[in-house]
């Protein structure tokens, strides 16, 4: 028997009708499985690996947290300012330092006594100095022993290229190796330009140290590496120590003067060795050596 439904679209407003009849439905069968004799008695076994299995898989090649090996400190090495070594502990081996801080803070300063002293061990040092700025007869007088020193000299006029003659030369001494003392003088240049080094360099130039007994040393007026540096050391000039001089002393004129010290301070920003909190300065006096004698 058939039957005919009449339907009407809501939305077409035409009736339409489908014929519907009573058939059997039909279900499939499950086709049977073959038996072992039928796939063949030499084939060898399939082995079923449960999700457990597997995850458990995965989760050995987890080492946790409890097992890693603690990263071992860096080794240290003098500044050649024995006050500043009692601050900062000296100046990490395979690390990046920066010193940053005006003019007239004592970044030279820090920078030559560093160099006087790695000189002193034996080792070889190198000077990358983007603004030309480095005086050998202040270096000798510091204590420098020149012939263990490379100074590069980044004598173009613009100071973009002489940023970039500075990168390059960086990239050609950290892959080369063998200097105890690599430092980059970026001191003289303006902080916009210095701030135009990508992060991904100082990430590359961290790496490249890495694992080696080269100290990194970046001299500059602000901080740039941000989190590749090791140590970050700040320099602030807080006082001088300037006097009239009489004329029992020299035969000057009297509106001379002579600077006999200056008082700088030190402040420990960043220090991923020891995870040391941010602590306060502590003054360093810096004497004069060499006094210049005025003609009246």
């Amino acid at each position: 028997m058939s039957s005919v439904v009449i339907s009407t679209s809501a939305a077409q407003g035409r009736p339409f009708s489908f014929d519907v009849q009573a058939r059997a439905e039909v279900c499939p069968q499950p086709s049977p499985q073959p038996s072992r004799k039928e796939l063949g008695e030499g084939r060898p076994p399939q082995r079923i690996v449960s999700a457990e299995a597997f995850k458990d898989a995965r989760l050995a090649a987890i080492t946790p947290a409890s097992r890693l090996a603690v990263r071992p400190a860096p080794e240290m090495v003098s500044s050649g300012i024995a006050a500043m070594d009692a601050f900062t502990g000296g100046l990490p081996r395979g690390c990046l330092t920066e010193i940053c801080g005006p003019a007239s803070s004592g970044r030279t300063t820090l920078l030559l006594a560093a160099l006087a002293a790695a000189t002193r061990r034996g080792e070889c040092c190198v000077v990358v100095d983007a603004g030309d700025a480095l005086d050998p007869q202040s270096a000798a007088a510091a204590g420098v022993e020149l012939q263990r020193l490379l100074w590069v000299r980044c004598g173009e006029s613009s100071p973009q290229k002489c940023l970039e003659q500075l990168l390059r030369a960086a990239d050609l001494l950290l892959e080369s190796g063998g200097f105890g003392l690599i430092a980059l003088d970026l001191g003289d240049l303006p902080p916009q330009t210095a701030r135009r080094i990508p992060l991904t360099t100082w990430f590359r130039f961290r790496r490249a140290v890495e694992h080696t007994p080269t100290v990194l040393l970046a001299v500059e007026r602000q901080s740039i590496a941000g989190s590749c540096s090791s140590l970050l050391i700040k320099l602030g000039a807080q006082g001088d120590g300037i006097n009239q001089l009489t004329e029992s002393q020299f035969s000057v004129p009297t509106h001379a003067q002579l600077l006999t010290e200056l008082e700088i301070t030190a402040e420990i920003v960043r220090s991923r060795i020891e995870r040391k909190p941010v602590r306060s300065a502590e003054k360093t006096r810096f004497q004069s050596f060499n006094v210049s004698r005025f003609q009246g």
